[in-house]
């Protein structure tokens, strides 16, 4: 029973931060960035970075799935912010976006741009 709890709270967090991040790709994204590197180190490298406790303290959070599109979605606790990432022709396509425009949403484009 123990062990059920702490699975369902993750897929009702999943499941809310989906929704948000299918809304805002409705619009267009904060930002677009290319690289010529592989899509699965982009987003690897998002990751890492967004999870550095000592940039983003204890909220640090970066979480990585495939997209069904192909490619990866990399995002943050309730998806405040997030990117997607994607083969593009001859590099990555890595579309940013943010729910707010705030210093720690700057601070997560920042390290996302050092990935590229």
């Amino acid at each position: 029973m123990r062990a059920i709890l702490p699975v369902a709270v993750a897929l009702v967090l999943v499941g809310c931060a989906s929704a948000t991040m299918e809304a805002a790709r409705k619009g267009e994204p904060t930002a677009k960035l290319t690289s010529q590197k592989a899509a699965d180190r982009v987003a690897q490298c998002i990751q890492f970075g967004w999870q550095e406790e000592r940039v983003f303290g204890q909220d640090a959070s970066g979480y990585l799935e495939p997209r069904p599109q192909g490619g990866f979605t990399v995002y943050t606790r309730e998806a405040e912010t997030f990117v997607d990432v994607y083969p593009q022709a001859g590099g990555v396509q890595v579309d940013y976006y943010a729910q707010k425009n705030d210093g720690v949403s700057l601070q997560h484009r920042a390290a996302a741009a050092t990935c590229l």
